[in-house]
């Protein structure tokens, strides 16, 4: 990979990528078809991005610091378990041949997509099955589920992650958001290191999208906190179903 233009592209997709991506849960909508039109072939493209990915963390770190704030003992709960899902992810990824999701993917974004809908009522309902919030079976089961998939694939696993915290454990959605971003970033931090030491990844393109995710990453968690909680969840599930449909028409971008 060389020229201006193709880094040029693949940095403003990453800022792109980045914005939408801490400020909802859908980088790879944007992120991995880049990555497939610059010419790398669907796997190179997957780790790429879930490499390129672990740029958001520190940004959105730093963005979300009044969102994070008392989620301390949280995070040091969950946030390991989210690093051996996206380690156990990574493996699959090496050791299978590509596509295993292939078929439930789409189906499993449109899912985490409509759930953000429903996210109130069911948010409720759970509390009222678990008053002491401690979200249960389902928080520990779907997040180490989820990260699992996000080590090996990862698109669309932001939202599904967002629309299960909402549910399980914080229905303020800005810090919803912000937790997400947390446990995403320990997934694929481990499953990028697994990728730099055991796979095949190619930096000049993980290079110029990962400084734009860094970039983007500082601007989204911003603009969830402004945002209309409303607006922001229908945006979210707007652009979730984008990628279902887009995944589902064609499964390699």
């Amino acid at each position: 990979m060389t020229g201006l233009g193709t880094i040029a592209l693949l940095a403003g997709a990453g800022l792109l990528a980045g914005v939408v991506g801490t400020a909802g849960g859908i980088t790879s909508l944007i992120s991995y078809p880049a990555l497939l039109a610059v010419g790398l072939p669907a796997l190179s493209a997957n780790v790429a991005n879930i490499v390129a990915l672990v740029a958001c963390w520190p940004g959105s770190a730093l963005a979300s610091q009044p969102e994070l704030v008392g989620h301390g003992p949280w995070l040091r709960r969950w946030v390991p378990l989210s690093a051996l899902g996206g380690a156990a992810g990574s493996l699959l990824l090496l050791s299978t041949p590509p596509g295993v999701f292939a078929g439930v993917v789409p189906f499993l974004v449109a899912a985490g997509s409509l759930a953000l809908l429903a996210q109130p009522r069911l948010a409720a309902r759970h509390r009222r099955g678990h008053p002491a919030g401690a979200g249960g079976v389902v928080l520990p089961l779907g997040l180490i589920a989820m990260s699992v998939y996000n080590g090996y694939f990862g698109a669309g696993s932001g939202v599904m992650i967002l629309a299960l915290l909402l549910i399980t454990s914080e229905p303020r959605l800005a810090t919803a958001n912000a937790l997400k971003n947390m446990v995403i970033g320990a997934g694929t931090l481990i499953s990028a290191a697994a990728f730099a030491a055991f796979g095949p990844v190619d930096w000049t393109a993980v290079a110029p999208l990962g400084l734009g995710m860094f970039v983007g990453s500082t601007l989204g968690p911003r603009i969830a906190r402004r945002l209309p909680a409303t607006l922001l969840r229908w945006l979210v599930v707007l652009i979730g179903i984008g990628l279902a449909i887009q995944l589902w028409i064609n499964p390699n971008g």
